[in-house]
């Protein structure tokens, strides 16, 4: 008996059943038709089953030996297409959010060893903003000195973006970001929202007078999208002054011509009071 059991040991070392290449994406799209695989090789055994779970219940099995071969076991926010699907791929239709989870991949040979190969990866199903990002609350123009307010919005995705200021190409500090709190949304969909507030220097204004400032949003790996506004160094206007200088100017000399007119009327007066 104990000869029995070294021998299967030694042929299980020798000739173990195992997983040559998997694919379980880490994400998806909502709507996205999504294909997970399975490969493997049997070192000479026989299959028996491949079984697929997710998050530890079983929903698809295919068994040879069984008639019929392959059982689909309904789940919520799971279709399969059957006629798409077998022993080393399944395709998954129309994912939403609720088809996220942990899937396992299990492949079993034949008695008597039952030898068992498995992989398991989480996938998780993201709704997509419809549009980028939106920038609110920004004047056009500013003056050193100013204090600038400025939000961002990311409407309506799962699970909620992230995001990040930047000012000039660069990194805003932590300091002068706002996070707000997300709200959420019919079907779960999320909106959040994050601050941008500092005090525009003068040394922020390119030769030209322009600062820019970006909002990014994202949702790590497979969304990014950006939006940018430009505001601008307020000009300063002299023309009122010197307006009021000129005004000054023909101020001052309709004086002195006044008062030359009134001496000569008053020389002329004298003049004729002699003449008299």
């Amino acid at each position: 008996m104990l000869k029995k059991y070294i021998l299967l040991f030694l042929l299980t070392e020798n000739n173990c059943l195992r997983i040559t290449k998997t694919a379980i994406p880490s994400h998806a799209v909502r709507g996205d038709d999504v294909s997970l695989e399975c490969l493997f090789d049997l070192q000479g055994d026989s299959l028996y089953s491949v079984k697929w779970y997710r998050n530890g219940q079983e929903f698809y099995r295919h068994i040879p030996s069984d008639i019929p071969m392959t059982v689909v076991f309904r789940q919520s926010g799971l279709t399969i297409h059957e006629q798409n699907s077998n022993e080393t791929h399944i395709v998954l239709t129309d994912v939403d959010p609720t088809t996220s989870g942990e899937y396992r991949c299990e492949v079993s040979g034949e008695a008597p060893l039952f030898q068992t190969a498995t992989h398991t990866n989480i996938l998780v199903v993201v709704d997509v903003p419809e549009d980028g990002p939106v920038i609110t609350d920004v004047h056009p123009t500013y003056n050193p000195g100013d204090i600038l307010s400025a939000n961002c919005t990311s409407f309506n995705s799962f699970p909620a973006a992230t995001l990040k200021w930047y000012i000039n190409g660069q990194a805003a500090l932590e300091k002068l970001q706002i996070k707000y709190s997300e709200t959420v949304g019919e079907a779960g969909l999320k909106t959040v929202s994050s601050g941008l507030r500092m005090k525009v220097e003068n040394n922020m204004f390119s030769k030209s007078g322009d600062l820019k400032i970006k909002c990014t949003s994202a949702i790590d790996p497979i969304y990014w999208k950006s939006v940018e506004t430009i505001v601008h160094k307020e000009e300063k206007t002299y023309y009122l002054s010197l307006w009021n200088l000129s005004s000054e100017k023909r101020s001052s000399s309709s004086s002195v011509i006044q008062s030359y007119l009134c001496l000569c009327i008053f020389i002329l007066s004298l003049l004729c009071n002699d003449l008299l």
